[in-house]
């Protein structure tokens, strides 16, 4: 197939790329490019072709990009816009001055291809598994992306259609044979139809193997972080992959993993652990779920203190009915039950005894921030865990606001739901009930509150800071990088009009005293069609350095941090 495309808008920006590789994402052959000189990259701005599938030039005597088909997408933010290319790396020409103590790689993943063949992808999670890279080298920076090679993706390139389930897209059944659609079920609870498209977390595992993550077991996906590839899949060594699914965002220390794995059957949840340099998981306990609803609630993600780990179960639960239906409702698998209760549960690290188990307001959340213990008495033994998480106010309008339609057609509208920090109070003294309070007035963060990070050494701690996405009202998406100060309660802002930034992700400084010593990494989708890597100073949140794209990304979800050495 002959491609097409234009890179993005950069201001008509110059940019200085060495050794830059690009492959196009439909063609057999790449495309190379040795520069050894400084060249100028001839920028198309707006308009911006998915139906077009592509690969970036450099030069401006090649076909211009084909109008785009789709009315709401035709002036819509670079951020939801699939990637051009299948891969791309180069040297990114910085302004200011990188940290020399930063050195390492940050990866990002998250999903970067909305459109397969002529299907369009419905929701921002649907989309296929993209990674980006940043490594820093002596003050230098250097960058790609690349589409990982998930079974989900590789097959959809070769038919030209989905073949697998999606957060909210189901492959469509054969006409040509009237019992297809029982052998879709069947796939469903085989697990075979389940996608293994890892396109929401990267972690490193404390061996230093690099996994991408999703919440399919499946989706569980070794990466080579130097060049992109994909290795292949990560095989568990144990007998628990046949509950299918688990929590996409594990617990990783340089010792041990954590993670959930939801049981559909008999709702609940197992805790287990697995060590560095291991592929086995060992069941540290199991939690009943206490609704009464068939499903367990939904755990994307969960948290940890120095001795326990906390089990959320939300009203907002998986449904075997939204499974089975061929388009989605509003909450797409998943079903509001607000009437069942809230609860979470303390399971102890050692000895898998739940210590505690309390109902709660009812809470929606995507992201668990920190957690940690806390001797109210003074006595030397921990009284109350606290909990923080980004919450939604307990609304579940979130899920189908991620709509790429919605996010495409109101930019710049004021339709983005509050969210706040929420604050769990468990009591580890029997008590039924806990508590849940907002932590900082959330029109300090602009009523937004998501993809958080904290200082990694702080884990499980008492801490003080965060970092996390806010917003700067209107917005239908947050579209500032806030600072919280859950002590002093303050926030920092930084803002530039039109971005929509991905995760701040904070790097420590090696031997650093303080809390917030360190930079905070985000890639940001600029409304011009352009992105750049911004590196903000942990401390005064100002900017140190940029970093200019020659091309526009697509917004990205979660990452982590390599060190070189």
């Amino acid at each position: 197939m002959a491609s097409l495309i234009t890179t993005k808008a950069m201001m008509s920006y110059h940019h200085v790329l060495s050794s830059t590789r690009i492959t196009t994402l439909c063609s057999d052959k790449a495309i190379d490019i040795n520069q050894q000189s400084k060249t100028k990259l001839q920028i198309s701005h707006r308009l911006f072709s998915r139906r077009a599938i592509s690969a970036a030039v450099i030069n401006s005597a090649s076909p211009a990009p084909e109008k785009e088909t789709v009315e709401d997408e035709r002036r819509c933010h670079v951020a939801w816009t699939s990637v051009q290319q299948e891969k791309w790396e180069g040297e990114l020409t910085v302004q200011g001055k990188i940290p020399t103590w930063l050195n390492g790689t940050y990866l990002r993943n998250g999903p970067g291809l909305w459109n397969i063949g002529d299907h369009d992808f419905r929701h921002l999670f649907d989309g296929y598994s993209t990674l980006v890279k940043l490594e820093f080298n002596d003050g230098r920076l250097f960058s790609g992306h690349r589409l990982l090679e998930s079974d989900a993706y590789k097959a959809a390139k070769k038919h030209k259609k989905l073949c697998y389930r999606e957060f909210s897209e189901t492959p469509k059944p054969s006409r040509s044979n009237p019992f297809s659609g029982v052998g879709e079920i069947v796939k469903l609870f085989s697990g075979e139809s389940l996608t293994d498209n890892a396109n929401t977390g990267v972690i490193r595992l404390g061996d230093g193997r690099v996994m991408c993550l999703t919440e399919t077991q499946k989706g569980s996906i070794l990466v080579d972080h130097d060049t992109l590839e994909t290795i292949g899949k990560f095989e568990y060594d144990d007998v628990l992959c046949d509950h299918m699914i688990h929590s996409a965002h594990p617990i990783v220390t340089e010792t041990e993993m954590w993670t959930l794995i939801p049981d559909l059957v008999k709702p609940g949840y197992r805790v287990v652990r697995m060590e560095a340099g291991s592929n086995k998981r060992k069941v540290v306990g199991r939690v009943k779920c206490r609704s009464g609803s068939w499903g367990p609630g939904w755990v994307h993600s969960f948290a940890v203190t120095e001795n326990y780990v906390l089990i959320p179960e939300m009203p907002l639960r998986y449904s075997v009915r939204n499974l089975l239906r061929a388009e989605p409702t509003p909450l797409y698998k998943f079903e509001w039950c607000p009437n069942d209760g809230a609860f979470v549960h303390v399971m102890s690290k050692l000895t898998g005894e739940i210590v505690a188990s309390v109902e709660v307001p009812a809470y929606v959340t995507f992201h668990f921030i920190n957690a940690y213990e806390e001797d109210e008495n003074g006595e030397g033994k921990a009284t109350v865990i606290i909990a923080d998480c980004c919450e939604h106010n307990a609304d579940t309008r979130i899920l189908d606001m991620l709509r790429l339609h919605t996010l495409r057609s109101s930019h710049g509208d004021d339709v983005l739901p509050d969210a706040r920090i929420g604050r769990f109070r468990i009591p580890l003294d029997g008590s039924k009930y806990g508590k849940l309070e907002t932590a900082v007035e959330a029109e300090k963060h602009g009523r937004a509150m998501d993809m958080c990070s904290i200082n990694p050494l702080y884990l499980g701690l008492k801490y003080r800071y965060l970092y996390a996405c806010g917003a700067k009202r209107p917005c239908n998406f947050p579209n500032a990088l806030s600072k919280v100060d859950i002590v002093e309660k303050k926030v920092k802002i930084w803002h530039e009009h039109g971005i929509i930034p991905s995760e701040p992700f904070f790097v420590p400084r090696p031997g650093a005293t303080q809390e917030d010593d360190g930079v905070v990494i985000s890639i940001v989708s600029e409304e011009n069609g352009g992105s750049y890597a911004i590196l903000l100073d942990g401390s005064s949140f100002e900017e140190i350095a940029r970093a200019n794209f020659p091309y526009g990304l697509p917004y990205g979800l979660h990452g982590c941090w390599i060190p070189k050495h």
